[in-house]
């Protein structure tokens, strides 16, 4: 880098943070790294620490500074105080000539380079000790949009020098420990994208949640990025899984979930305010801000940073609505999970249950306790209670002295990517965002429980529940010859759980997904003119709004959800049953009325394959096969193997491969295995004839139990009588396994009997299963029972 204190991103490199601070240096080698890969940045120039040095001097400032802050720590000025008088300083101060000249020449020869006179740009701050690995430094300086012309860019400038004295930013380096004196300020120009007549937000290239480290995750939302980073609207949020994108006929998206988005920053084209918020339309609102193929595009990119870095990184983008294009505008080092062990981890789960007051998306994993502290605005934050739940609408940089001192974070705006999201991942305090009404919901001194433990959503609880943690080593695990996999429902539970060593799924349950996610009967969304309710008529428009039919909703949300909970575990197999609700409970669903009747044992009735080729469900079963077929084929996990549950005979077991093959899924046709639950006797009794029709068995020993013994699971008078650990069910099972090896083909167990007895897991090794699937949370007590029992066997081999 020459000697000049302003300096073309194009010349700098990842080198030159000392002198330009991590997000201009970052700006500069992306330029001159990855342009060539694909990745647009906007082009800019950035002042350097020693400019911002020559303006102290010139001002004079240096001595009255010191004196400022010996004030603040001797306790004779209020942090308020302390900010405003440094922040006086700087205001009052003029650019030395050759420094104000120098920015003007940069300004105009970025202007001659885009063809205009007079060229928006965005006006950054970027402390020299700013976005290092161990300290995000998230919004603590300001950024000014939209400056137009000379002299108001030098005055964006003066003000972006004040901003290094923000009461936040320096209660954060207070915090940090970094000395005041040592951190410079380097000032970043960049050409505006017009993203006010389009979108931006924040991408982060590993999971900011679980910590997982193969995707990307992308928030949008109309208009400028602002009100992402401050988190003042709820966005959209997109996953991408990132082994998969090398091949360009694949599209892994794993999630997309459509935000509110509220309200949209936007220029503003008179008076003295640059930009001004407007409410955005019913129309803005319902439609997501990305196509898929920029998602794809954005999640290439988020590949093609991070392995240039080595290192998870926190991205934010922009798009252009004039031109169609999108670019990323600053790139910094992921601060909170890259730090984090990928072998420990700690477990919370609650003991008990109380009334749910306020729901949102989860930060972190952790459960808090404590008074709720319900604060309406930054007016009032001097009322905050140490030890408390911070309630509040939202946050930004200016609440981190009292976010430090709160032992949970409830906030009625934002997403995973806001403000209040970013800074309580790096403080390590649990929160829940997006809750839209806990201020209203939750009363100021009232005990309250904020659990993060349940997957991507979070609950705040009436009282104070009882919870328990555990560490988890999951490097300290023996090996076992046994496959251990693990049983999942829910897509945001095989995120949380990704650390175990499992060696895939060993039953997905699909009903989860259709119930928490979809909501709605399949054959109320083909159908909808048979549904009578006009509650429920509503509710189906309200959740198909977009998709160009119902059904489509329900292949897309399906296809995803299944997608997110094998993506934890690719390569490896991930065993997907198909839908197995009984009648009273598909008949609960929306518009589930209609098409389901009333059977006196619905545990023996209408269940699992007898409903896929019957005309009452077989449309029905179509949609499963169309997403099932895209999650392995469009999206690319070619590890789902399907399972059937609750097959009777070998002659219903052909009927349901026939109409698989008619949607699509032709057993052994692009590598696709079929499975069968062995839940029924008549599974056992004619294993061979069932072994000719499928690749696997898993056994489910809950539905087993209940046919051998003749006891309904259900029955809570007859709870004493069932019991898997019951002689006849094991012979049962002892003869399927005999009889699956025999056969040659794969056996496993799905049942919860080895999740809740470590006996029967030995039992089961003792018999020469090939793999036990499991709940996670025994996942590790069992796989210590395993590995004991195969040492035991081969001892006696």
């Amino acid at each position: 880098m020459g000697a000049s204190h302003v300096v073309p991103f194009a010349a700098l490199t990842i080198r030159d943070v000392p002198q330009v601070g991590g997000k201009n240096a970052s700006l500069g080698e992306m330029i001159g790294a990855l342009a060539a890969k694909g990745v647009r940045v906007p082009d800019g120039f950035a002042t350097t620490a020693a400019a911002y040095r020559e303006f102290i001097a010139f001002n004079k400032i240096d001595d009255r500074l010191r004196a400022q802050l010996q004030r603040f720590h001797a306790g004779e000025d209020s942090l308020r105080e302390t900010g405003d008088a440094i922040r006086r300083l700087f205001l009052a101060g003029d650019f030395p000539a050759g420094l104000s000249r120098d920015i003007a020449a940069a300004y105009r020869r970025l202007c001659q380079d885009a063809g205009q006179t007079d060229l928006a740009v965005a006006v950054r701050s970027s402390a020299t000790a700013e976005d290092l690995p161990d300290a995000s430094f998230a919004g603590q300086q300001e950024t000014f949009l939209n400056v137009v012309g000379e002299r108001d860019l030098i005055d964006a400038c003066r003000r972006c020098y004040a901003s290094l004295f923000t009461d936040r930013a320096i209660s954060y380096r207070e915090v940090k420990n970094f000395d005041h004196m040592d951190v410079a300020l380097s000032i970043g120009v960049q050409r505006m994208v017009r993203s006010d007549l389009a979108g931006s937000g924040v991408m982060f290239t590993i999971d900011t949640e679980s910590g997982f480290p193969r995707v990307c995750v992308i928030s949008a939302a109309w208009g400028l990025g602002e009100t992402v980073v401050q988190g003042s609207v709820n966005p959209d949020k997109y996953m991408v899984f990132k082994p998969l994108l090398a091949d360009p006929a694949l599209a892994p998206i794993i999630e997309k979930t459509l935000g509110d988005k509220a309200r949209k920053l936007v220029y503003a084209s008179g008076g003295s305010a640059r930009t001004r918020l407007l409410e955005t339309s019913r129309r803005e609102r319902r439609a997501f801000v990305l196509r898929d193929e920029e998602i794809l595009e954005l999640g290439r990119w988020a590949a093609v940073v991070e392995d240039h870095y080595g290192r998870p990184m926190d991205l934010e983008w922009a798009k252009d609505g004039a031109t169609g294009e999108i670019f990323i505008v600053q790139a910094r080092p992921e601060t909170v999970q890259a730090a984090r062990s990928a072998s420990e981890f700690r477990v919370y789960s609650l003991k008990e249950r109380g009334r749910v007051l306020a729901t949102g998306a989860a930060i972190g994993d952790g459960v808090a306790v404590g008074p709720a502290c319900v604060i309406a605005g930054p007016s009032d934050i001097e009322q905050f209670r140490d030890g408390s739940i911070l309630v509040t609408e939202m946050t930004d940089p200016d609440w981190v002295p009292i976010m430090k001192r709160a032992a949970g974070i409830v906030t009625e705006q934002g997403g995973a990517t806001s403000h209040a999201a970013i800074v309580s991942r790096e403080l390590g305090v649990p929160a829940i965002v997006g809750t839209g009404d806990a201020t209203s919901a939750l009363r100021d001194g009232q005990p309250v429980t904020l659990s993060c433990a349940e997957g991507d959503q979070g609950h705040v609880y009436e009282g104070a529940l009882a919870f328990d943690t555990e560490t988890i080593d999951v490097g300290a695990l023996p090996r076992t010859q046994t496959a251990v996999m693990v049983n999942v429902a829910s897509p945001a539970a095989a995120f949380r759980w990704w650390r175990l060593p499992a060696q895939g799924v060993g039953l997905a349950r699909m009903e989860f997904i259709i119930s928490n996610l979809i909501k709605a009967h399949p054959m109320a969304l083909l159908h909808p003119e048979r549904v009578d309710n006009p509650v429920e008529q509503a509710m189906i428009r309200d959740l198909t709004e977009g998709f160009e039919r119902p059904e489509d909703f329900f292949v897309e949300t399906l296809a995803l959800g299944i997608a997110k909970l094998a993506a934890p575990y690719h390569p490896n197999p991930v065993i997907v049953r198909l839908s197995d609700f009984k009648t009273n409970e598909y008949a609960h669903l929306i518009g589930g009325e209609a098409f389901e009747h009333a059977e006196e044992n619905p545990m023996l009735g209408f269940r699992g394959a007898s409903r896929y080729y019957d005309p009452r469900y077989r449309e029905g079963f179509a949609l499963e096969c169309r997403a099932l077929k895209r999650v392995r084929e469009r999206i690319g996990f070619s590890n789902v193997v399907v399972m059937v549950p609750f097959c009777r005979t070998p002659a219903e077991a052909d009927k349901v491969l026939a109409v698989m093959a008619e949607n699509g899924l032709a057993r052994g046709e692009r590598g696709l295995q079929v499975y069968m639950m062995c839940e029924i006797p008549s599974n056992v009794v004619l294993a061979e004839e069932f072994a000719r029709r499928f690749d696997g068995f898993s056994i489910g020993s809950n539905d087993l139990t209940q046919l051998v013994l003749g006891v309904d699971r259900d029955a809570g008078d007859l709870t004493a009588l069932f019991d898997e650990r019951d002689e006849a069910v094991k012979r049962m099972i002892a003869e399927a396994i005999r009889k699956a090896r025999e056969a040659g083909v794969k056996i496993g167990i799905c049942g919860q009997a080895p999740s809740n007895y470590p006996e029967f897991a030995a039992f089961l090794v003792e018999q020469g299963i090939d793999s036990i699937s499991l709940n996670p949370d025994s996942f590790v007590r069992t796989v210590r029972t395993i590995a004991d029992a195969e040492a035991r066997r081969a001892g006696r081999a």
